[in-house]
C-alpha cells in the first residue's frame, strides 16, 4: 500500500465529521475528489474502509484499525510543521553557549533566565569553553555562541561586541601593595597569585601583563569560585586580578582594596562569537541585547 498523509487526514476527516460532504469542506476539496480517493484506497487495501449503508456514515474494522494510525501520525506531523513553523520564524531553535571567560558564569546567569522567559521554546545549554576549544566547535555547529575576550579572524563567523571591563588588582587591605596607585607586573614578583583554575593564556593577568613582563610570580593557587577567591585576599592569603565588574557584583567585604594595573590601565572587550548566518535570528539577537543590557547594569552598580 501507498498511503500518504492525506489519506489519514480523509479517514480521520470522516470519521470526525460523519460523513464525505461535511468533511470535504473541512478538507476544502470536493465531494468528488474526496469519494475518488476513499475508492482508490480501498482498492490499494483491497478491503472496504467504509460500512456505507449506516448513517452517519461508519468506519469498518479495517478502517477504524488506519484511524488509529492517523490518530497517531498526524499529531507528530503537526508538531513537526509547528516545530519548522517556529524555526523559520525564529521563535524556537537552539542555544547552546560555550564561555572561555571563567568570570562570566555570574554575570551570564541572569541574562539566560531572563532569556528563558522570552524564548521558552529554545533549548538552552551552557558548556565551559575553557575545557575544550570553543571556535572549532563553534564552526562545527556544536555550540551556537562563544563568550570569548578574544576575537579572531574565522571565516563565517561573527564577533559582537558585548562591554569593555578593566581586568584590577585585588589585595587585603593591609597588603603592602594595597599603598600604591598602580600595580605593575614586578609587584607579582614573590606574590601568591590566586587564580581561577584555568589555562595561564586565558588569564588577563598572565596574558596581558606578566609574561609580556617575563615575571613569574612566587607562587599560584587557584579558586574556582569568585567569593572564595575573595575571601582568601581579605584573609591577606594571596592576591588576585579580577574583572572589575566582578569585584563590584560580589561585593564579598570591604577587607580588600582594588588598584589598576599599569599606570593607564588595562582595557578587556568581551565579544560573543556567533557563525554569521545566525547572527541575525530573533533569539539570537535577544540574548546578544540582553547581555549588554545587563552588563550595563553591572557596570552602574
Amino acid at each position: 500500500m501507498h498511503i500518504e498523509f492525506r489519506h489519514l487526514r480523509t479517514i480521520k476527516a470522516i470519521h470526525d465529521f460523519g460523513g464525505v460532504a461535511r468533511a470535504a469542506d473541512q478538507l476544502n476539496i470536493t465531494q468528488s475528489a474526496l469519494s475518488h480517493q476513499i475508492k482508490a484506497l480501498e482498492d490499494q487495501a483491497g478491503v472496504e474502509l467504509f460500512v456505507r449503508r449506516s448513517k452517519p456514515m461508519k468506519l469498518s474494522a479495517a478502517g477504524m484499525r488506519l484511524l488509529r494510525l492517523a490518530e497517531q501520525v498526524l499529531p507528530q506531523i503537526e508538531a513537526l510543521a509547528s516545530e519548522f513553523e517556529g524555526l523559520r520564524g525564529g521563535s524556537t531553535g537552539r542555544m547552546h553557549i560555550a564561555i572561555e571567560c571563567h568570570a562570566c558564569f555570574e554575570w551570564l546567569f541572569p541574562v539566560l533566565e531572563a532569556f528563558r522567559k522570552s524564548w521558552p521554546e529554545v533549548d538552552v545549554d551552557i558548556r565551559p569553553g575553557l575545557a575544550f576549544d570553543a571556535m572549532p566547535a563553534l564552526q562545527k555547529e556544536e555550540v551556537d555562541l562563544v563568550v570569548s575576550s578574544d576575537p579572531e579572524d574565522m571565516t563565517d563567523v561573527t564577533f559582537t561586541p558585548l562591554f569593555d571591563y578593566n581586568p584590577v588588582f585585588v589585595a587585603s587591605a593591609v597588603h603592602p601593595l594595597a599603598q600604591k596607585p598602580f600595580i605593575e607586573a614586578e609587584d607579582f614578583r614573590g606574590q601568591t597569585l590566586i587564580t581561577y583554575p584555568v589555562e595561564r593564556s586565558r588569564l588577563d593577568v598572565f596574558s596581558q601583563l606578566l609574561i609580556p613582563a617575563k615575571v613569574e610570580p612566587g607562587s599560584v593557587r587557584q579558586a574556582e569560585l569568585t567569593a572564595v577567591i575573595l575571601l582568601l585576599v581579605a584573609s591577606n592569603r594571596g592576591v588576585a586580578v579580577l574583572p572589575d565588574w566582578v569585584v563590584r557584583e560580589v561585593k564579598y567585604n570591604s577587607d580588600y582594596v582594588t588598584r589598576p594595573l599599569t599606570q593607564n590601565g588595562i582595557t578587556r572587550r568581551l565579544y560573543a562569537a556567533t557563525r554569521s548566518a545566525d547572527t541575525e535570528k530573533p533569539f539570537v539577537a535577544d540574548l546578544i541585547r540582553l547581555a549588554r543590557q545587563e552588563a550595563e547594569r553591572l557596570q552602574a552598580a
